[in-house]
């Protein structure tokens, strides 16, 4: 089935299904109509894929990548100066951080990776490059 034909046929059943007026003057839709959408949206979005090519999952991380989007989350940070951010500084020791900032870090690499960090992991990882290994490990990125 072709894009048009998807298209003429959800503004055909749109228009059969349209919402009917009840007595108090509110609009009512009827099942079908609020179902319409989870069957034309799926079957638009899986023709677009295939004319244009479009591939619904990321490519393979590298390292380089793992760094760079490391350094990015900490020096993003705001207690964190970028002239003293390197692959091997210490989180408590060289920037200055305490647990808590450690902790806010951590939380933020979460976000970052789309994974969970287990506690007694994160204790361990006091320095970005710690961090970056960590997340190499995880998604098998290796050298």
């Amino acid at each position: 089935m072709s894009f048009t034909q998807i298209a003429r046929s959800c503004s055909r059943l749109a228009a059969t299904l349209a919402p009917r007026r009840i007595a108090s003057g509110a609009l009512v839709q009827s099942q079908a109509s609020r179902m319409m959408h989870r069957i034309a949206v799926p079957s638009v979005a899986c023709q677009l894929s295939q004319k244009f090519a479009v591939r619904s999952y990321s490519a393979k991380s590298t390292i380089e990548d793992i760094k760079f989007r490391v350094l990015k989350v900490v020096s993003a940070y705001d207690k964190v100066t970028a002239d003293k951010l390197n692959v091997e500084s210490h989180f408590i020791n060289d920037l200055g951080l305490d647990s808590l900032d450690h902790v806010e870090v951590i939380m933020a690499m979460e976000d970052e990776f789309g994974f969970e960090i287990p506690d007694s992991d994160a204790e361990k990882l006091l320095k970005p490059a710690d961090i970056i290994k960590y997340v190499a490990d995880k998604e098998d990125v290796y050298e």
